[in-house]
Protein backbone atom coordinates (compact mmCIF):
# COMPACT_ATOMS: atom_id res chain seq x y z
CA UNK A 1 0.00 0.00 0.00
CA UNK A 2 1.20 3.79 -0.57
CA UNK A 3 2.65 5.58 1.77
CA UNK A 4 0.07 8.85 2.43
CA UNK A 5 1.56 12.14 1.52
CA UNK A 6 0.15 15.61 2.53
CA UNK A 7 -1.38 17.34 0.16
CA UNK A 8 -0.26 20.74 -1.32
CA UNK A 9 -1.48 23.78 0.44
CA UNK A 10 -3.85 25.60 -1.03
CA UNK A 11 -1.51 29.09 -2.01
CA UNK A 12 -3.77 31.11 0.56
CA UNK A 13 -2.55 29.07 3.44
CA UNK A 14 0.75 29.68 2.77
CA UNK A 15 0.47 33.27 1.64
CA UNK A 16 3.39 34.68 4.17
CA UNK A 17 5.98 31.71 2.83
CA UNK A 18 5.50 32.09 -0.91
CA UNK A 19 7.17 35.37 -1.46
CA UNK A 20 10.31 34.06 -0.31
CA UNK A 21 10.17 30.57 -1.31
CA UNK A 22 9.27 31.87 -4.94
CA UNK A 23 12.49 34.01 -5.28
CA UNK A 24 14.31 31.71 -3.93
CA UNK A 25 13.01 29.07 -6.43
CA UNK A 26 13.43 31.34 -9.47
CA UNK A 27 16.80 32.02 -7.98
CA UNK A 28 17.50 27.93 -7.95
CA UNK A 29 15.77 27.86 -11.39
CA UNK A 30 13.44 25.39 -9.49
CA UNK A 31 15.67 22.50 -7.53
CA UNK A 32 15.67 22.93 -4.02
CA UNK A 33 18.25 23.66 -2.05
CA UNK A 34 16.51 22.02 0.85
CA UNK A 35 16.82 18.99 -1.29
CA UNK A 36 20.16 18.93 -2.21
CA UNK A 37 21.82 20.21 1.44
CA UNK A 38 19.95 17.09 2.80
CA UNK A 39 21.54 14.72 0.67
CA UNK A 40 24.48 16.29 0.69
CA UNK A 41 24.49 16.39 4.64
CA UNK A 42 22.98 12.53 4.95
CA UNK A 43 26.27 11.77 2.80
CA UNK A 44 28.73 13.67 4.69
CA UNK A 45 28.03 12.76 8.32
CA UNK A 46 27.74 9.03 7.43
CA UNK A 47 31.05 10.01 5.86
CA UNK A 48 32.65 11.21 8.58
CA UNK A 49 31.55 8.68 11.49
CA UNK A 50 32.75 5.93 8.99
CA UNK A 51 36.55 5.71 9.52
CA UNK A 52 36.79 2.34 7.57
CA UNK A 53 35.34 4.03 4.64
CA UNK A 54 37.62 6.56 4.91
CA UNK A 55 40.76 4.42 4.92
CA UNK A 56 39.42 3.37 2.10
CA UNK A 57 39.29 6.32 0.08
CA UNK A 58 42.90 7.34 1.32
CA UNK A 59 44.15 3.59 0.05
CA UNK A 60 42.48 4.16 -3.20
CA UNK A 61 43.74 7.94 -3.53
CA UNK A 62 47.27 6.44 -3.30
CA UNK A 63 47.33 3.74 -5.51
CA UNK A 64 45.39 6.56 -7.96
CA UNK A 65 48.13 8.90 -7.50
CA UNK A 66 50.54 5.65 -8.09
CA UNK A 67 49.46 4.76 -11.24
CA UNK A 68 49.44 8.38 -12.11
CA UNK A 69 53.35 8.57 -11.55
CA UNK A 70 53.78 5.48 -13.23
CA UNK A 71 51.90 7.13 -16.30
CA UNK A 72 54.01 10.10 -16.68
CA UNK A 73 57.37 7.92 -16.43
CA UNK A 74 55.81 5.50 -19.26
CA UNK A 75 55.42 8.92 -21.04
CA UNK A 76 58.47 10.26 -20.37
CA UNK A 77 60.09 7.03 -21.47
CA UNK A 78 57.47 6.78 -24.97
CA UNK A 79 55.79 3.92 -23.67
CA UNK A 80 52.57 6.19 -22.20
CA UNK A 81 49.63 3.75 -21.92
CA UNK A 82 46.58 4.87 -19.96
CA UNK A 83 46.30 4.03 -16.75
CA UNK A 84 42.13 4.68 -16.67
CA UNK A 85 39.59 4.36 -19.03
CA UNK A 86 36.58 6.61 -19.82
CA UNK A 87 32.87 5.53 -18.99
CA UNK A 88 31.24 4.00 -22.40
CA UNK A 89 29.86 7.27 -23.06
CA UNK A 90 32.01 9.98 -22.50
CA UNK A 91 34.04 11.35 -25.72
CA UNK A 92 35.93 14.06 -24.09
CA UNK A 93 39.48 12.36 -24.41
CA UNK A 94 38.69 9.99 -27.45
CA UNK A 95 40.45 12.69 -29.79
CA UNK A 96 44.30 11.69 -30.68
CA UNK A 97 45.42 15.36 -29.44
CA UNK A 98 44.90 14.08 -26.16
CA UNK A 99 46.78 11.10 -26.25
CA UNK A 100 49.84 13.53 -26.40
CA UNK A 101 51.98 15.47 -23.57
CA UNK A 102 50.90 17.03 -21.69
CA UNK A 103 47.54 16.50 -22.57
CA UNK A 104 47.54 13.34 -21.74
CA UNK A 105 48.33 13.78 -18.29
CA UNK A 106 45.59 16.29 -17.28
CA UNK A 107 43.08 14.23 -19.19
CA UNK A 108 43.88 10.79 -17.30
CA UNK A 109 44.33 12.62 -13.79
CA UNK A 110 40.91 13.82 -14.44
CA UNK A 111 39.46 10.78 -15.20
CA UNK A 112 41.30 9.07 -12.13
CA UNK A 113 40.14 11.93 -9.85
CA UNK A 114 36.65 11.51 -11.35
CA UNK A 115 36.85 7.93 -10.67
CA UNK A 116 37.81 8.69 -6.88
CA UNK A 117 34.69 10.45 -6.53
CA UNK A 118 32.35 8.30 -7.68
CA UNK A 119 33.63 5.59 -4.96
CA UNK A 120 33.68 8.51 -1.86
CA UNK A 121 29.71 9.34 -3.11
CA UNK A 122 28.52 5.57 -3.20
CA UNK A 123 29.00 2.85 -0.28
CA UNK A 124 29.13 4.92 2.59
CA UNK A 125 27.02 2.69 5.18
CA UNK A 126 23.65 4.85 6.48
CA UNK A 127 23.63 7.05 3.54
CA UNK A 128 19.88 6.93 1.71
CA UNK A 129 19.78 5.38 -1.76
CA UNK A 130 18.18 8.62 -3.17
CA UNK A 131 20.67 10.78 -0.99
CA UNK A 132 23.38 9.07 -2.50
CA UNK A 133 21.88 9.05 -5.99
CA UNK A 134 21.94 13.15 -5.30
CA UNK A 135 24.98 13.86 -3.74
CA UNK A 136 27.08 11.61 -6.76
CA UNK A 137 25.40 13.60 -9.35
CA UNK A 138 25.91 16.99 -7.82
CA UNK A 139 29.76 16.27 -7.75
CA UNK A 140 29.47 14.61 -10.99
CA UNK A 141 28.37 17.84 -12.72
CA UNK A 142 30.69 19.57 -10.73
CA UNK A 143 33.38 17.68 -12.13
CA UNK A 144 32.11 18.31 -15.61
CA UNK A 145 32.30 21.64 -14.74
CA UNK A 146 35.83 21.58 -13.84
CA UNK A 147 36.76 19.27 -16.44
CA UNK A 148 39.39 19.90 -18.48
CA UNK A 149 38.41 19.56 -21.67
CA UNK A 150 36.36 22.79 -21.08
CA UNK A 151 39.07 25.25 -20.31
CA UNK A 152 40.80 27.25 -22.88
CA UNK A 153 44.40 26.76 -22.05
CA UNK A 154 44.36 22.83 -21.65
CA UNK A 155 42.19 21.84 -24.67
CA UNK A 156 44.59 21.09 -27.11
CA UNK A 157 41.93 21.13 -29.73
CA UNK A 158 41.14 24.72 -28.90
CA UNK A 159 44.88 25.55 -29.26
CA UNK A 160 45.34 24.71 -31.92
CA UNK A 161 41.85 25.74 -34.09
CA UNK A 162 43.20 29.61 -31.69
CA UNK A 163 46.54 28.93 -33.57
CA UNK A 164 44.64 28.21 -36.89
CA UNK A 165 42.51 31.00 -36.84
CA UNK A 166 44.83 33.64 -34.84
CA UNK A 167 42.11 33.73 -32.54
CA UNK A 168 38.97 34.36 -33.88
CA UNK A 169 37.49 31.06 -32.79
CA UNK A 170 37.58 33.33 -29.13
CA UNK A 171 35.38 36.12 -30.18
CA UNK A 172 33.27 34.26 -33.16
CA UNK A 173 32.41 32.29 -29.14
CA UNK A 174 31.95 35.02 -27.53
CA UNK A 175 29.66 36.43 -30.39
CA UNK A 176 27.79 33.43 -29.89
CA UNK A 177 27.73 33.16 -26.01
CA UNK A 178 26.32 37.23 -26.39
CA UNK A 179 23.58 35.62 -28.99
CA UNK A 180 22.42 33.27 -25.99
CA UNK A 181 22.43 35.15 -23.19
CA UNK A 182 20.65 37.57 -25.24
CA UNK A 183 17.81 34.86 -26.04
CA UNK A 184 18.17 33.55 -22.43
CA UNK A 185 17.40 37.22 -21.05
CA UNK A 186 14.40 37.79 -23.83
CA UNK A 187 13.21 34.78 -23.71
CA UNK A 188 13.68 34.61 -27.18
CA UNK A 189 14.06 31.67 -29.13
CA UNK A 190 17.46 30.15 -30.36
CA UNK A 191 18.87 30.54 -33.91
CA UNK A 192 17.18 28.98 -36.84
CA UNK A 193 13.94 27.52 -35.05
CA UNK A 194 11.69 30.03 -37.75
CA UNK A 195 12.71 27.22 -40.58
CA UNK A 196 11.22 24.63 -38.15
CA UNK A 197 7.98 26.14 -37.88
CA UNK A 198 5.13 23.76 -37.63
CA UNK A 199 3.17 23.52 -40.97
CA UNK A 200 5.89 25.01 -42.90
CA UNK A 201 9.08 23.14 -41.50
CA UNK A 202 7.70 20.39 -39.73
CA UNK A 203 4.49 18.89 -38.84
CA UNK A 204 4.00 18.74 -42.84
CA UNK A 205 1.20 15.75 -42.85
CA UNK A 206 -2.24 16.85 -44.79
CA UNK A 207 -4.50 16.36 -42.60
CA UNK A 208 -7.21 18.26 -40.33
CA UNK A 209 -8.71 19.34 -36.98
CA UNK A 210 -11.79 16.74 -36.58
CA UNK A 211 -12.30 17.48 -32.62
CA UNK A 212 -11.26 20.27 -29.93
CA UNK A 213 -12.13 20.55 -26.67
CA UNK A 214 -10.38 22.97 -23.64
CA UNK A 215 -7.96 20.43 -23.47
CA UNK A 216 -6.70 19.40 -27.02
CA UNK A 217 -7.14 18.73 -30.74
CA UNK A 218 -7.71 15.95 -32.46
CA UNK A 219 -5.83 15.76 -35.70
CA UNK A 220 -7.01 13.14 -38.36
CA UNK A 221 -4.58 12.25 -41.44
CA UNK A 222 -5.64 11.90 -45.33
CA UNK A 223 -5.05 8.30 -46.36
CA UNK A 224 -2.63 8.07 -49.09
CA UNK A 225 -3.50 4.76 -50.41
CA UNK A 226 -6.94 3.32 -51.67
CA UNK A 227 -7.17 0.87 -48.81
CA UNK A 228 -6.43 1.05 -44.84
CA UNK A 229 -6.26 -1.28 -42.16
CA UNK A 230 -9.85 -1.46 -40.86
CA UNK A 231 -8.73 -0.43 -37.46
CA UNK A 232 -7.49 3.16 -36.79
CA UNK A 233 -4.59 4.36 -34.81
CA UNK A 234 -4.61 7.04 -31.99
CA UNK A 235 -1.39 8.32 -31.21
CA UNK A 236 -1.45 10.18 -27.52
CA UNK A 237 2.27 12.11 -27.22
CA UNK A 238 3.25 13.31 -23.79
CA UNK A 239 1.62 16.64 -22.19
CA UNK A 240 5.28 18.35 -22.36
CA UNK A 241 5.97 18.22 -25.58
CA UNK A 242 4.35 19.40 -28.69
CA UNK A 243 3.24 16.76 -30.88
CA UNK A 244 4.83 17.02 -33.43
CA UNK A 245 8.12 14.87 -32.67
CA UNK A 246 5.75 12.25 -33.94
CA UNK A 247 5.45 14.45 -37.29
CA UNK A 248 9.20 16.24 -37.83
CA UNK A 249 9.74 16.23 -41.93
CA UNK A 250 8.83 14.10 -43.99
CA UNK A 251 11.98 11.95 -44.03
CA UNK A 252 11.57 11.58 -39.92
CA UNK A 253 7.76 11.66 -39.23
CA UNK A 254 6.21 8.41 -37.71
CA UNK A 255 2.67 9.87 -38.73
CA UNK A 256 3.31 9.86 -42.06
CA UNK A 257 5.41 6.27 -41.70
CA UNK A 258 2.22 5.24 -40.37
CA UNK A 259 -0.36 6.62 -43.38
CA UNK A 260 2.05 5.24 -45.97
CA UNK A 261 1.86 1.97 -44.76
CA UNK A 262 -1.87 1.85 -44.89
CA UNK A 263 -3.45 3.03 -41.67
CA UNK A 264 -5.84 5.73 -40.78
CA UNK A 265 -3.84 7.98 -38.49
CA UNK A 266 -5.36 10.53 -35.31
CA UNK A 267 -3.01 12.28 -33.19
CA UNK A 268 -4.07 14.06 -29.88
CA UNK A 269 -2.25 18.00 -29.67
CA UNK A 270 -1.95 19.19 -26.22
CA UNK A 271 -3.11 22.44 -25.58
CA UNK A 272 -0.48 24.55 -23.72
CA UNK A 273 -2.30 25.61 -20.70
CA UNK A 274 -2.22 29.25 -19.15
CA UNK A 275 -3.25 30.86 -15.70
CA UNK A 276 -7.09 29.71 -15.98
CA UNK A 277 -6.35 26.29 -16.26
CA UNK A 278 -4.46 26.27 -12.44
CA UNK A 279 -7.08 23.56 -11.48
CA UNK A 280 -6.93 21.31 -14.14
CA UNK A 281 -6.13 17.53 -12.73
CA UNK A 282 -4.94 14.02 -14.16
CA UNK A 283 -8.90 13.11 -15.06
CA UNK A 284 -9.42 15.91 -16.88
CA UNK A 285 -6.48 14.88 -19.36
CA UNK A 286 -7.61 11.21 -18.98
CA UNK A 287 -11.30 12.14 -19.76
CA UNK A 288 -10.60 15.07 -22.00
CA UNK A 289 -7.75 14.12 -23.66
CA UNK A 290 -7.62 10.04 -24.00
CA UNK A 291 -11.06 9.15 -23.21
CA UNK A 292 -12.94 11.72 -25.42
CA UNK A 293 -10.39 11.24 -28.57
CA UNK A 294 -10.87 7.07 -28.05
CA UNK A 295 -14.75 7.85 -28.04
CA UNK A 296 -14.11 10.48 -31.27
CA UNK A 297 -12.23 7.98 -33.16
CA UNK A 298 -14.78 5.28 -32.56
CA UNK A 299 -17.63 7.13 -34.08
CA UNK A 300 -15.83 8.60 -37.17
CA UNK A 301 -14.23 5.15 -37.89
CA UNK A 302 -17.39 2.93 -37.52
CA UNK A 303 -17.14 1.97 -33.70
CA UNK A 304 -14.47 -0.61 -34.71
CA UNK A 305 -11.70 -1.13 -31.85
CA UNK A 306 -8.88 1.29 -31.91
CA UNK A 307 -4.95 0.63 -31.88
CA UNK A 308 -3.68 3.15 -29.27
CA UNK A 309 -0.29 4.27 -28.92
CA UNK A 310 0.88 6.58 -25.97
CA UNK A 311 4.14 8.04 -25.97
CA UNK A 312 6.23 8.95 -22.63
CA UNK A 313 3.63 10.38 -20.00
CA UNK A 314 1.41 9.74 -22.91
CA UNK A 315 1.59 6.57 -22.17
CA UNK A 316 1.51 6.46 -18.74
CA UNK A 317 -2.03 7.98 -19.40
CA UNK A 318 -3.40 5.68 -22.10
CA UNK A 319 -2.12 2.80 -19.50
CA UNK A 320 -4.39 4.65 -17.18
CA UNK A 321 -7.51 4.99 -19.64
CA UNK A 322 -7.15 1.01 -20.85
CA UNK A 323 -7.45 -0.14 -16.84
CA UNK A 324 -10.22 2.23 -16.60
CA UNK A 325 -11.50 0.82 -19.62
CA UNK A 326 -10.79 -2.78 -18.96
CA UNK A 327 -12.69 -2.54 -15.91
CA UNK A 328 -15.64 -1.57 -17.77
CA UNK A 329 -15.42 -4.80 -20.24
CA UNK A 330 -15.55 -2.14 -22.64
CA UNK A 331 -14.24 -3.41 -26.55
CA UNK A 332 -13.26 0.51 -27.43
CA UNK A 333 -9.11 -0.82 -27.85
CA UNK A 334 -8.03 -3.43 -30.49
CA UNK A 335 -4.29 -3.32 -28.50
CA UNK A 336 -2.48 -0.91 -26.52
CA UNK A 337 1.44 0.57 -27.21
CA UNK A 338 3.19 1.84 -24.83
CA UNK A 339 6.40 3.89 -26.42
CA UNK A 340 9.03 4.82 -23.26
CA UNK A 341 6.34 5.33 -21.15
CA UNK A 342 6.86 4.20 -17.26
CA UNK A 343 3.95 2.92 -15.86
CA UNK A 344 5.92 1.36 -12.31
CA UNK A 345 7.69 4.29 -11.05
CA UNK A 346 9.99 2.77 -8.04
CA UNK A 347 12.84 3.51 -10.16
CA UNK A 348 12.84 6.27 -12.70
CA UNK A 349 16.09 6.96 -13.50
CA UNK A 350 17.84 9.90 -12.96
CA UNK A 351 14.67 12.28 -13.20
CA UNK A 352 13.75 10.98 -10.10
CA UNK A 353 16.75 12.98 -8.60
CA UNK A 354 14.53 15.84 -8.53
CA UNK A 355 11.43 14.20 -7.16
CA UNK A 356 11.05 14.46 -3.45
CA UNK A 357 8.97 15.92 -1.32
CA UNK A 358 11.27 18.75 -0.58
CA UNK A 359 11.39 18.96 -4.45
CA UNK A 360 7.94 18.56 -5.40
CA UNK A 361 6.93 21.29 -2.84
CA UNK A 362 9.54 23.62 -3.72
CA UNK A 363 7.82 23.36 -6.81
CA UNK A 364 4.43 23.99 -6.00
CA UNK A 365 5.63 26.90 -4.53
CA UNK A 366 6.95 28.20 -7.58
CA UNK A 367 3.46 27.41 -9.56
CA UNK A 368 1.74 29.03 -6.67
CA UNK A 369 1.07 32.39 -8.44
CA UNK A 370 1.50 31.49 -11.95
CA UNK A 371 -0.66 28.44 -12.12
CA UNK A 372 1.44 26.40 -14.28
CA UNK A 373 5.84 25.35 -14.28
CA UNK A 374 7.42 26.88 -16.89
CA UNK A 375 8.52 24.53 -19.37
CA UNK A 376 11.84 25.98 -18.50
CA UNK A 377 12.39 24.76 -16.08
CA UNK A 378 11.68 21.37 -17.06
CA UNK A 379 14.01 21.95 -20.12
CA UNK A 380 16.41 22.84 -17.52
CA UNK A 381 16.06 19.33 -15.79
CA UNK A 382 16.20 17.43 -19.06
CA UNK A 383 19.64 19.17 -19.74
CA UNK A 384 21.55 18.64 -16.17
CA UNK A 385 20.44 14.57 -16.45
CA UNK A 386 22.53 14.54 -20.02
CA UNK A 387 24.43 17.77 -19.20
CA UNK A 388 27.80 15.94 -20.76
CA UNK A 389 26.60 16.01 -24.09
CA UNK A 390 23.41 19.21 -24.33
CA UNK A 391 25.73 21.64 -21.65
CA UNK A 392 29.52 21.14 -21.69
CA UNK A 393 29.65 20.17 -25.19
CA UNK A 394 28.18 22.83 -26.55
CA UNK A 395 30.16 25.34 -24.65
CA UNK A 396 33.11 23.87 -26.32
CA UNK A 397 31.95 23.77 -29.97
CA UNK A 398 30.24 26.95 -30.00
CA UNK A 399 31.74 29.23 -27.12
CA UNK A 400 35.95 27.64 -27.28
CA UNK A 401 35.83 26.45 -31.35
CA UNK A 402 33.76 29.39 -31.89
CA UNK A 403 31.39 26.96 -34.24
CA UNK A 404 27.68 26.74 -35.07
CA UNK A 405 25.93 23.80 -34.42
CA UNK A 406 22.83 23.72 -37.63
CA UNK A 407 19.48 23.68 -35.95
CA UNK A 408 17.91 20.67 -36.73
CA UNK A 409 14.24 19.73 -36.11
CA UNK A 410 14.48 17.56 -33.48
CA UNK A 411 16.45 20.51 -31.64
CA UNK A 412 14.05 23.37 -32.57
CA UNK A 413 10.98 20.66 -31.00
CA UNK A 414 13.01 20.03 -28.33
CA UNK A 415 13.04 24.41 -27.74
CA UNK A 416 9.40 23.96 -28.30
CA UNK A 417 8.48 24.28 -24.56
CA UNK A 418 4.73 23.69 -22.98
CA UNK A 419 3.72 24.61 -19.54
CA UNK A 420 2.18 22.27 -17.09
CA UNK A 421 -0.84 23.31 -14.70
CA UNK A 422 -0.07 23.35 -11.17
CA UNK A 423 -2.85 21.05 -9.98
CA UNK A 424 -2.04 17.98 -12.15
CA UNK A 425 1.69 18.86 -12.29
CA UNK A 426 1.44 18.47 -8.38
CA UNK A 427 -0.80 15.37 -8.73
CA UNK A 428 1.27 13.27 -11.23
CA UNK A 429 4.69 13.75 -9.08
CA UNK A 430 2.99 12.58 -5.92
CA UNK A 431 0.73 10.47 -6.88
CA UNK A 432 3.03 8.54 -9.24
CA UNK A 433 6.62 9.05 -8.43
CA UNK A 434 6.59 9.86 -4.83
CA UNK A 435 3.74 7.15 -4.07
CA UNK A 436 4.36 5.16 -7.23
CA UNK A 437 0.10 4.36 -6.62
CA UNK A 438 -0.25 3.73 -10.61
CA UNK A 439 2.27 0.22 -9.73
CA UNK A 440 0.02 -0.63 -6.78
CA UNK A 441 -2.97 -0.15 -7.86
CA UNK A 442 -3.95 2.58 -5.46
CA UNK A 443 -4.15 5.40 -8.24
CA UNK A 444 -7.69 6.60 -8.20
CA UNK A 445 -9.80 7.90 -11.50
CA UNK A 446 -12.82 9.99 -10.43
CA UNK A 447 -12.13 8.01 -6.82
CA UNK A 448 -12.09 4.47 -7.86
CA UNK A 449 -8.90 2.46 -8.00
CA UNK A 450 -7.37 1.28 -10.83
CA UNK A 451 -5.45 -1.66 -11.24
CA UNK A 452 -3.18 -2.61 -14.68
CA UNK A 453 -4.12 -6.19 -14.35
CA UNK A 454 -7.46 -5.06 -16.10
CA UNK A 455 -5.35 -4.35 -19.59
CA UNK A 456 -6.21 -7.57 -21.35
CA UNK A 457 -5.50 -6.38 -24.87
CA UNK A 458 -2.38 -7.04 -26.57
CA UNK A 459 0.06 -5.02 -25.43
CA UNK A 460 3.57 -3.56 -27.49
CA UNK A 461 5.77 -2.27 -25.06
CA UNK A 462 8.85 -0.66 -26.83
CA UNK A 463 11.98 1.10 -24.25
CA UNK A 464 15.17 2.63 -25.78
CA UNK A 465 18.72 1.58 -24.40
CA UNK A 466 19.98 5.12 -23.35
CA UNK A 467 16.74 6.64 -21.81
CA UNK A 468 17.32 9.15 -18.98
CA UNK A 469 14.20 9.58 -18.41
CA UNK A 470 11.82 6.33 -18.75
CA UNK A 471 14.94 3.30 -17.83
CA UNK A 472 14.03 0.53 -19.61
CA UNK A 473 14.79 -1.69 -16.54
CA UNK A 474 11.51 0.57 -15.40
CA UNK A 475 9.43 0.43 -18.50
CA UNK A 476 10.24 -3.31 -17.97
CA UNK A 477 8.23 -3.71 -15.21
CA UNK A 478 5.22 -3.20 -17.16
CA UNK A 479 4.98 -6.99 -18.38
CA UNK A 480 4.90 -8.58 -14.59
CA UNK A 481 1.91 -5.52 -14.21
CA UNK A 482 -1.12 -6.23 -16.94
CA UNK A 483 -3.00 -9.17 -17.84
CA UNK A 484 -2.68 -9.25 -21.59
CA UNK A 485 -0.08 -10.74 -23.88
CA UNK A 486 2.92 -8.12 -25.13
CA UNK A 487 5.83 -7.75 -27.08
CA UNK A 488 8.42 -5.76 -25.49
CA UNK A 489 11.16 -4.01 -27.86
CA UNK A 490 13.88 -2.77 -26.56
CA UNK A 491 15.63 0.06 -29.32
CA UNK A 492 18.89 1.77 -29.69
CA UNK A 493 18.80 5.31 -28.85
CA UNK A 494 17.67 7.46 -26.08
CA UNK A 495 14.19 8.16 -25.27
CA UNK A 496 13.60 10.93 -28.40
CA UNK A 497 16.03 9.89 -30.86
CA UNK A 498 15.53 5.91 -30.00
CA UNK A 499 11.84 6.62 -30.97
CA UNK A 500 11.96 9.11 -34.20
CA UNK A 501 13.71 6.21 -36.03
CA UNK A 502 13.02 6.28 -40.03
CA UNK A 503 13.92 2.74 -41.65
CA UNK A 504 14.79 4.33 -44.54
CA UNK A 505 16.08 7.76 -46.39
CA UNK A 506 18.41 10.30 -45.12
CA UNK A 507 17.33 10.17 -41.24
CA UNK A 508 17.85 6.85 -40.67
CA UNK A 509 20.06 5.97 -38.34
CA UNK A 510 22.87 3.71 -39.59
CA UNK A 511 23.56 1.78 -36.23
CA UNK A 512 19.74 1.88 -35.23
CA UNK A 513 19.05 -1.97 -33.61
CA UNK A 514 16.54 -3.57 -31.40
CA UNK A 515 16.04 -6.79 -29.88
CA UNK A 516 12.13 -8.07 -28.87
CA UNK A 517 10.52 -10.98 -27.88
CA UNK A 518 6.85 -11.93 -27.10
CA UNK A 519 5.61 -13.34 -24.03
CA UNK A 520 2.59 -14.43 -22.53
CA UNK A 521 0.65 -13.16 -18.87
CA UNK A 522 3.50 -13.38 -16.64
CA UNK A 523 5.53 -15.32 -18.58
CA UNK A 524 8.47 -12.93 -19.39
CA UNK A 525 11.47 -13.14 -17.14
CA UNK A 526 11.38 -10.97 -13.41
CA UNK A 527 15.07 -9.55 -14.28
CA UNK A 528 15.33 -7.42 -17.27
CA UNK A 529 18.94 -8.70 -17.69
CA UNK A 530 17.62 -11.90 -18.24
CA UNK A 531 15.39 -11.10 -20.94
CA UNK A 532 18.21 -8.93 -22.27
CA UNK A 533 20.27 -12.23 -22.88
CA UNK A 534 17.58 -14.45 -24.39
CA UNK A 535 16.03 -11.49 -26.73
CA UNK A 536 16.08 -11.40 -30.66
CA UNK A 537 18.19 -8.80 -32.06
CA UNK A 538 17.36 -7.31 -35.43
CA UNK A 539 19.67 -4.41 -37.19
CA UNK A 540 17.26 -1.51 -38.70
CA UNK A 541 14.98 0.44 -36.99
CA UNK A 542 11.72 -0.98 -34.58
CA UNK A 543 9.28 1.08 -37.13
CA UNK A 544 8.84 -1.83 -39.26
CA UNK A 545 8.12 -4.52 -36.39
CA UNK A 546 5.08 -2.19 -34.66
CA UNK A 547 3.61 -2.09 -38.03
CA UNK A 548 3.76 -5.36 -38.66
CA UNK A 549 2.21 -6.37 -34.99
CA UNK A 550 -0.69 -3.71 -35.87
CA UNK A 551 -1.08 -5.58 -39.08
CA UNK A 552 -1.24 -9.43 -37.59
CA UNK A 553 -3.77 -8.08 -34.86
CA UNK A 554 -6.01 -5.65 -37.08
CA UNK A 555 -9.15 -7.40 -39.19
CA UNK A 556 -8.15 -7.00 -42.76
CA UNK A 557 -8.38 -3.71 -45.00
CA UNK A 558 -11.41 -1.57 -45.95
CA UNK A 559 -11.37 1.56 -48.34
CA UNK A 560 -9.99 4.62 -47.24
CA UNK A 561 -11.98 7.25 -45.80
CA UNK A 562 -12.45 10.68 -46.64
CA UNK A 563 -11.24 13.04 -44.08
CA UNK A 564 -14.68 15.02 -42.47
CA UNK A 565 -14.26 18.85 -43.16
CA UNK A 566 -15.52 19.92 -39.47
CA UNK A 567 -15.78 23.54 -38.66
CA UNK A 568 -13.76 24.66 -35.69
CA UNK A 569 -15.19 27.85 -34.80
CA UNK A 570 -16.74 28.35 -38.16
CA UNK A 571 -13.54 27.55 -39.93
CA UNK A 572 -12.13 24.46 -41.20
CA UNK A 573 -9.07 24.02 -39.33
CA UNK A 574 -5.80 22.21 -41.31
CA UNK A 575 -3.21 20.14 -39.68
CA UNK A 576 -1.15 20.74 -37.58
CA UNK A 577 -4.30 22.54 -36.21
CA UNK A 578 -3.99 25.63 -33.57
CA UNK A 579 -3.50 24.18 -30.24
CA UNK A 580 0.47 23.70 -31.35
CA UNK A 581 1.02 27.34 -31.98
CA UNK A 582 0.38 28.39 -28.56
CA UNK A 583 2.93 29.71 -26.51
Amino acid sequence: MATSRPAAPEPQAAALDLPLKTAIARLANGVSPASLGLAHFDWLLHLAVSPSKQAELASSALRKNLLWWQYLGACARGQGASCVAPVADDRRFSRPEWQAPPFGALAQGFLLAQQWWEEATHGVRGVSRHHEQVAAFTVRQWLDMLSPSNVPWLNPQVLRQAAASGGLNFAQGIANWARDAMAVATDGRPRGVEAFRPGEGVALTPGRVVHRNRLCELIQYEPTTPKVAREPVLLVPSWIMKFYILDLTPQDSLVKYLVDQGHTVFVVSWRNPHTADRALTLDDYLDLGVLASLDHVRSACGDVPVHAAGYCLGGTLLAMAAAVLGARKSQVLKTVTLLAGLVDFEQPGELGLFIDESQVAFLEDLMAEPGYLDGRRMAGAFQLLNSRDLVWSKLLHEYLMGAQTPMTAMRAWNADQTRMPARMHSEYLRRLYLDNELAEGDYPVHGQAVNLRAIRVPLFVLATERDHVAPWQSVYKVLRLVGGPTRFVLASGGHNVGIVSPPAGPSAHAEASYRWAEHGVDAAPPDPLAWHARARQEAGSWWPCWEQWLRSHGSGEVAAPAVPRVRMAGAVVAAPGSYVFEE
